[in-house]
């Protein structure tokens, strides 16, 4: 029903409109009495194989929400019905910002693709932050953070501390976030000595807490294999815990959609299925050339059960959709914990 009547209809509003409707509507349904039981019912799904340790952390099943759907943490708790065992909050900068024009969020249905240059709109990490005071524990919660787009580069560390302090005590773990494309010059925080920089005074800011909380880099599926072999052994000498791959892409590489309309969306990253063999490539890599001794998040191109799977058997230990929410609705996550069940059981 969803594909075939409730996509149709959506899909006649814009992208941001759409989400915003989305969201109201589910908080809503949340509101009606015994319709947030109700609905991780017709939507959750629960299984003896799905659960797995990462980083030290425990998740119900291997199934998160990518950063971006909740920016500032408004509607998460809301989202968890939808079976997500996790679900990523951000990016967050430390001052508010508007992010960039719109339209700024367009659809490519003939590629079951997004194309996104928001710009890190949010409310600011202290927003993010009170309202993860008042969180369900039950479902974990990751803060994706990155840099004000005002801010130069050679002050970006200062930012990141800045949402890393802020966000320490209310998020289960953290993501540093070098790879968007949609901020300008933020790449080259990719760079080996800017991003050892960002690293190294994020880490030397975890050894001062009590708890210690596990720490994710997102990388950008536009490196090089040198580029990952570099960030690879960045990794373990900054000692953070693992990899999210991957961010969104520049390229526009082999899409269904015609050029004419490429051209007028303009710049931005792509999302969605066109970003799954290129996301699977690179996770295939780093697992082989770390021995699966790095902890790896797959996000991009996981729209179906098949993509997570195949993200799993390549070495990730979880899975991340956002785009796939999009296209395939609220059933798959549902759907994607039900092959993994089984994949496992029979293996």
């Amino acid at each position: 029903m969803y594909k075939s009547l409730i996509r149709p209809l959506l899909f006649l509003l814009s992208p941001e409109t759409v989400h915003h409707l989305v969201v109201f509507l589910i908080k809503c349904l949340v509101f009606i009495p015994g319709m947030k039981r109700l609905s991780k019912y017709w939507f959750s799904y629960s299984g003896n194989k799905l659960a797995v340790t990462v980083a030290g952390l425990h998740f119900k099943s291997r199934v998160g929400m990518a950063a971006g759907f909740d920016k500032n943490a408004d509607f998460y708790d809301n989202f968890s019905i939808f079976g997500f065992s996790f679900i990523e909050i951000g990016t967050v900068t430390p001052l508010a910002q508007s992010g960039n024009p719109k339209p700024r969020l367009f659809r490519l249905p003939a590629d079951k693709a997004l194309i996104n240059r928001m710009g890190f709109n949010n409310k600011g990490v202290e927003c993010a932050a009170n309202n993860l005071r008042k969180r369900d524990k039950s479902i974990i919660i990751g803060g994706n953070i990155g840099k004000n787009t005002t801010t130069p580069n050679e002050r970006a560390p200062d930012d990141y501390l800045t949402c890393f302090n802020a966000l320490y005590d209310v998020v289960d773990y953290l993501v540093v976030n070098v790879s968007c494309p949609n901020i300008a010059g933020l790449d080259k925080l990719q760079d080996q000595d800017s991003l050892r920089e960002i690293l190294d005074i994020l880490m030397n800011a975890r050894k001062s807490r009590t708890l210690r909380k596990p720490v994710f880099l997102k990388i950008s599926p536009d490196l090089t294999f040198r580029q990952i072999d570099e960030t690879i052994a960045l990794c373990h000498e900054s000692g953070l815990d693992g990899i999210i791959a991957t961010n969104t892409t520049k390229l526009r590489k082999g899409l269904n959609t015609p050029e004419e309309r490429l051209a007028e969306i303009g710049s931005g990253g792509l999302s969605g299925a066109p970003l799954r063999n290129k996301a699977l490539e690179i996770i295939s890599y780093i697992c082989k050339q770390t021995e699966n001794t790095l902890p790896v998040i797959a996000t991009g191109g996981i729209l179906t059960p098949e993509d997570a799977l195949e993200m799993i058997k390549a070495g990730a230990s979880l899975v991340q959709v956002y785009t796939g929410f999009v296209y395939e609705g609220p059933w798959v996550v549902k759907r994607i914990n039900k092959a993994i069940e089984s994949y496992y059981k029979e293996s």
